[in-house]
């Protein structure tokens, strides 16, 4: 399968410590406009101490099905009910 996310593999993400350690899945995702990075988090916290640095292929390995959520344009947002739910995706204000 080819990589199918604007950002290289070893690019960096911004997570959560709840999504990295499997205690929750990820939810939220940000495709960043000014820089077309992006964030994989599970939507409870904002804390700076929850967050983590992980690379794009070490969030898609923990959640194989954000493949499907690769083509979020830059400037927009996807947000899910489970991991089994469909992505609603709004503009990012």
């Amino acid at each position: 399968m080819t990589w199918p996310f604007d950002q290289v593999e070893n690019a960096a993400a911004i997570t959560t410590k709840q999504v990295v350690n499997g205690s929750l899945p990820v939810l939220v995702v940000v495709h960043y406009e000014d820089d077309h990075s992006w964030a994989f988090t599970c939507g409870t916290t904002n804390n700076t101490e929850d967050a983590q640095l992980v690379s794009m292929a070490q969030i898609i390995k923990l959640d194989p099905t954000l493949h499907s959520i690769a083509d979020l344009p830059p400037g927009w947002r996807a947000t899910r009910d489970s991991v089994n739910a469909e992505w609603i995706r709004v503009k990012n204000e």
